[in-house]
Parts: structure tokens; C-alpha cells; sequence
């Protein structure tokens, strides 16, 4: 938080993120990511990216009212992307919702920078844990090898 990118940035898989706050908004820039990796995209529909590439988040609560706009708004745009807004939401709750406004730059393969909204609300879908072991599972979603387990934690 409140640092600079180092000089110079060395790539590495998410690059590297410095934040900061404007006001009640939660600012991440992001530069230096990987471009020699597989499946490197900056989106779900496969587009590239360079090594050029620079992306700014920004992430604040919105209230109740611009939180359902903003997820009614999106599912209107985007009734193909469910991941992003296709989990069951708490219809009782009137609280805030998380709102994620993202900008991407990258001269080596956009002509101008772009921007997107993504707004959340509070869901009833659990999230089950997700176990990051490499390989444990074959395409067919047969577990090829067992999960590795320890008896205590290796931190």
C-alpha cells in the first residue's frame, strides 16, 4: 500500500500491485505481468495481452439501490458470462454491495484503453474451498492422483 512500482519491474505470473486509497475507493494498479505463460489472456474470451499491459482496479461499496442497478444492468449485457453474475443472491438483504470498476491499457495490442463495471451483491451460494495442487484431476474430472495432506501446517 502507498509504495511505487519498482525500477524496473520484473515479470512475474500477476505482475506487480501497488494500492492506494482515493477517498472510500480502494485503488490497485497493476504492471509487469507474464506474457511467456499458456492460456496468457486478459479476459474469458481468450483476448492477448503485451508486456505493455497496465491495469487499474477500483473497488468501493455502493448502496443498496445502485448495487441491484448495477447487478440488473449487468445480467442485462452479459446473460452468457453466469460466473460473474449468476450466483443466487440473498434476496432479503439491503446492505451495500461491492462495486469493481477496471481499466486496461496496452498499446501492444489495444488502440485505446477500455473499462468495465462488475457490481455484487450478497449471496447465498457457498463457496467451497478450492484446493490449488497441480495436475490432481484429469479432463475427464477423474482424480488422477490424491490431494496431498499434511498432518500439520508447513508454515
Amino acid at each position: 500500500m502507498n509504495e511505487r512500482h519498482p525500477a524496473p519491474v520484473i515479470p512475474s505470473w500477476y505482475g506487480d500491485s501497488i494500492g492506494h486509497y482515493e477517498g472510500d475507493t480502494l485503488v490497485i494498479d497493476t504492471v509487469g505481468v507474464k506474457t511467456d505463460r499458456p492460456y496468457s489472456m486478459v479476459d474469458i474470451y481468450g483476448t492477448p495481452y503485451s508486456a505493455a499491459l497496465h491495469v487499474v482496479e477500483r473497488y468501493r461499496l455502493v448502496d443498496y439501490e445502485v448495487a441491484l442497478h448495477g447487478q440488473e444492468r449487468g445480467l442485462k449485457e452479459h446473460p452468457d458470462t453466469p460466473g460473474a453474475y449468476g450466483l443466487v443472491v440473498d434476496p432479503d438483504y439491503r446492505g451495500k454491495g461491492l462495486q469493481i470498476q477496471f481499466t486496461v491499457e496496452d498499446d501492444g495490442v489495444f488502440t485505446m484503453p477500455w473499462s468495465a463495471t462488475v457490481t455484487y451483491r450478497r449471496g447465498l451460494t457457498v463457496l467451497a474451498e478450492q484446493v490449488c495442487v497441480e495436475d490432481s484431476h484429469g479432463i475427464d474430472g477423474t482424480n488422477k492422483r490424491a490431494i496431498p495432506r499434511a498432518d500439520k501446517p508447513d508454515f
